[in-house]
């Protein structure tokens, strides 16, 4: 028999029996309380609005604190989600309060996709809460819950009808927060105003088939004032931090040159309402609704993607290890498929690649064959060209050496001529030579055939011996040349 059947039984045969006196577990509660208590609690708060309606101030004014943030601008390029937690403590209780703001929400021109960071934010919360889950070792009750337990969609008080972005906003969230329409800055319009616009915001609502939060009223402790809240929907608020003095009492109050507007004062605004509904009342069930309804439909959906499911095709149960097997299974079939698959995409590629490197091969074969051919041509030109330039060189040496043979030759021709010249010339410089020496002698016999005859006859008297003949061929150095001594002159 399976456990679980085992189980379904166990369930219906439960019996109701009486006990014969005090047991104790009637503390159970309070054991509860003092553990949660001590472990304390966590709440997350999403404000979602336009820039500038007051989001911060609601917020500083709800807890009754001073809130460290800084002023958004108008100026944002998208849609920025700012969380920041904090750790309250009233009395002996411990809260840890998340408080997420939009920034920049309704600020671009093109509003269109302005909901999907607000969407993409809720999701990642709670896919970290899934996967916490799904560990084999668990720590849920230390681990940080930030799942958005409410949303607080700030309406900007136009007094007319609800704008296309929040109607596409709060369409795409009610099924993933528990959302409190509320109107911001109500004192910028009259209360008869107020009226119309909240009628206007709640049939709009329900034609576009918005769900906005219900407080329960399944409880009979506080069916009767949910009911009644439930109809005040949505809560026209105000917020404020600074307190003015109304009679005798200090009491947090807008002050304007018309009046003062209390915050607190019910006639004035629904901040006492908002604050009892979502704090004081049914904070615990924002938290339950927000893991039993959003958390659980956001897991099966997951869950179902992962191919988990409850009942097979025959309305069977499904057990979980069945489920994986089951799962196992097809994930290893279409894994062998694609395997099978890559393996025969791998060969036909493989092929594919053979094929075009033989193509390749082929074509630097070919490429090989036809450089090879060039270079033997070129070579066998080469080679001609070299026997001519041989071929040159040695005509050249052979014309070198018949032209050193034939200037040998005539060097040797032009010597004897030379000599043979130069003898010639020696021989008719002699000629003239002796001609001139023969005209010199003539000349000087002439001279002394002259003096002779004029000058010195007495001297030829007195028997002056003179030889003033000269060989044939002597030189003028060897001739005779008259000497005359004193005595002879004086004789």
């Amino acid at each position: 028999m399976a456990a679980t059947d085992i189980a379904r039984q166990v369930g219906e045969g439960c019996r109701t029996v009486p006990l014969a006196g005090h047991v104790g577990f009637d503390s159970l509660p309070d054991q509860l309380v003092n553990k949660s208590v001590s472990q304390g609690f966590c709440f997350n708060i999403l404000c979602v609005g336009e820039t500038g309606l007051g989001k911060s101030t609601l917020m500083d004014t709800l807890f009754n604190t001073k809130f460290e943030g800084e002023p958004a601008t108008h100026t944002q390029p998208g849609v920025q989600l700012r969380s920041n937690t904090y750790d309250l403590q009233e009395s002996n209780v411990g809260l840890k309060l998340t408080i997420v703001s939009t920034v920049g929400f309704g600020d671009q021109i093109n509003k269109e996709d302005s909901y999907k960071p607000i969407v993409e934010f809720i999701d990642a919360q709670f896919e970290a809460y899934l996967q916490e889950e799904l560990k084999i070792r668990r720590v849920l009750h230390t681990y940080h819950d930030s799942r958005i337990h409410a949303c607080l969609y700030f309406i900007a008080p136009t007094g007319h009808s609800l704008k296309s972005l929040d109607l596409v906003t709060m369409k795409k969230l009610d099924s993933k927060v528990n959302i409190i329409p509320i109107i911001a800055k109500s004192d910028a319009i009259s209360k008869s105003e107020l009226t119309k616009f909240k009628i206007k915001i709640t049939s709009e609502l329900v034609s576009n088939g918005v769900q906005i939060y219900q407080f329960p009223t399944d409880d009979e402790s506080v069916a009767e004032i949910n009911g009644t809240m439930n109809a005040h929907l949505p809560f026209a608020v105000i917020g404020s931090t600074e307190e003015l003095k109304i009679g005798n009492k200090m009491m947090k109050a807008r002050q304007y040159p018309w009046g003062t507007v209390q915050v607190e004062n019910e006639a004035h605004c629904d901040f006492v309402k908002l604050r009892e509904m979502l704090i004081r009342v049914n904070m615990e069930d924002l938290r339950e609704q927000t893991h039993s309804r959003h958390y659980e439909l956001y897991r099966r959906c997951k869950l179902e993607e992962m191919g988990f499911k409850d009942t097979d095709p025959d309305s069977k149960p499904f057990s979980l290890q069945e489920t994986y097997e089951a799962k196992r299974n097809e994930f290893l079939g279409e894994l062998q498929k694609k395997e099978e698959e890559m393996r025969q995409m791998f060969v036909q590629r493989v092929k594919e690649k053979e094929a075009e490197l033989k193509e390749a091969e082929k074509e630097l074969h070919e490429k090989f064959d036809r450089l090879k051919k060039l270079h033997q041509d070129e070579k066998k030109k080469l080679e001609d060209k070299k026997k001519s330039l041989d071929d040159e060189v040695n005509a050249f040496k052979q014309r070198k050496t018949a032209a050193e043979l034939l200037q040998s030759q005539g060097s040797q021709a032009g010597g004897s001529q030379t000599l043979k010249r130069d003898k010639e010339k020696k021989n008719v410089t002699g000629g003239a030579k002796l001609k001139w020496s023969e005209d010199l002698q003539h000349g000087h016999r002439q001279c002394l055939l002259f003096l002779a005859t004029f000058c010195w006859t007495p001297l030829l008297v007195t028997g002056w011996k003179s030889s003033f003949l000269v060989s044939p061929g002597s030189s003028l150095r060897n001739k005779a040349v008259p000497h005359f001594t004193k005595n002879k002159m004086q004789q």
